[in-house]
């Protein structure tokens, strides 16, 4: 039997010289990446499972696709030095289109649930120990919070928005999330110019859902993973 359009699922794929991302165009923050456009579909895949489990709560219709046949791939991108340092880095065309405020809302939901899974994945680490490599590397938890409202604020400049003043405790995420919030609507009102005073240009709402998104669950998903039992 033949698949039908309904049942597949829209990628694009970012392809570096040694490591290559596919992300879902509809599902922001489902993003895995491999060495070769097979192995990172066929990563994509296997972590459907941890994705559903993030949007569960809100209910959007996400479901897990049965095989890598689901996957169309829309577009594909040459890659950069940020794809193969570790990060898919590009504008898919989709996310240049206007923005209603029902895919806004949608796109709004899905953050909301990444931010709201990887609170609720720090707490239930906090006072747990993290394994590091095999060199001692990697963040301990405080730095991974860290590190992620860090790359926020970085990402809210590169949509149009400012970071408000930190008051109280350095990883408190309320006045950040607030402020992603308010920029998202106003850029999709076309409030926010499309490029900034040194005439560099700005991130549209979707990609900035979708490289926020990918950059929470990310560290999310390593916290869950190096977690001693």
């Amino acid at each position: 039997m033949s698949r039908k359009l309904t049942d597949t699922i829209q990628v694009y794929l970012e392809i570096g010289r040694q490591r290559t991302f596919v992300a879902a165009l509809n599902w922001p923050g489902w993003c895995r990446a491999g060495r070769d456009e097979t192995a990172a579909l066929q990563a994509l895949l296997e972590y459907g499972p941890r994705y559903a489990r993030v949007l569960q709560p809100a209910r959007l219709g996400f479901q897990v696709p049965d095989n890598v046949s689901a996957f169309v791939v829309a577009e594909r991108l040459k890659g950069s030095t940020t794809t193969d340092f570790g990060a898919p880095g590009l504008v898919p065309t989709s996310d240049a289109q206007p923005l209603d405020s029902d895919e806004l809302r949608r796109l709004q939901a899905i953050l909301k649930a990444c931010w709201r899974a990887f609170d609720a994945t720090v707490e239930s680490a906090t006072g747990k120990s993290l394994r590091t490599g095999p060199r001692g590397g990697g963040r301990a938890l405080d730095g991974i919070v860290e590190h992620v409202l860090g790359a926020e604020q970085g990402y809210l400049s590169s949509l149009g928005g400012k970071a408000p003043q930190p008051e109280g405790s350095p990883l408190s995420t309320e006045p950040i999330r607030q402020a992603i919030l308010k920029t998202l609507i106003a850029s999709a009102h076309g409030e926010i110019p499309e490029r900034g005073p040194r005439g560099g240009k700005r991130w549209s709402p979707q990609y900035f859902v979708r490289r926020d998104a990918w950059h929470v669950l990310d560290h999310m998903w390593e916290i869950e993973d190096r977690q001693v039992a």
